[in-house]
């Protein structure tokens, strides 16, 4: 039995062996090293239309406070004219300027499912694809105003105007 178990046994280390060679399979003291990848640079933007750019120069910029101690820093884009930049803590999103039949300014990033919204009273930062709010109340200083506005002397609804006696 222990002679059947040997010879299993050296079978095995010769077929391992075997296939070491047959695989190409070489005794090393140097660590594999995975491949780097290439710094890889910005797509470049395909231009915008001139619609696109007329609302891309009504976007807010700067550094925008928003709720729950958040802030979002939003900042135009140097090499891509109407496209802006817009960091939430470690996430970075590239956004173009989209027509909206609201009136509101939207601002998207396609690739991530980001949606920037400009009110005239604030801002929201959108996660298309979960359906949630990454960010909400932003307000800039003419933000904060216009909302403060609103707060003092509420628009009547349309509903309410309707019903007014004359």
């Amino acid at each position: 039995m222990a002679i059947h178990r040997n010879l299993m046994l050296a079978r095995l280390v010769a077929v391992a062996g075997t296939a070491g060679v047959l695989l190409g399979a070489q005794a090393s003291t140097e660590p594999v090293r995975k491949a780097k990848p290439a710094a890889s640079k910005p797509a470049p933007v395909a231009p915008l239309q001139d619609d696109e750019l007329a609302l891309s120069a009504q976007v807010s910029i700067g550094s925008i406070p928003c709720e729950l101690g958040q802030s979002v820093n939003l900042r135009p884009d140097a090499e891509g004219p109407g496209y802006f930049h817009l960091q939430l803590k470690g996430q970075r999103f590239h956004l173009r300027p989209v027509a909206s039949a609201t009136g509101a300014l939207r601002l998207e990033d396609q690739a991530r499912g980001a949606v920037w919204i400009q009110l005239a009273n604030k801002s929201m930062l959108m996660d298309q694809r979960q359906g949630r709010r990454l960010a909400d109340e932003c307000m800039t200083p003419l933000q904060q105003a216009y909302a403060e506005q609103l707060r003092r002397d509420p628009t009547p609804a349309l509903i309410d105007v309707a019903q007014k006696p004359r």
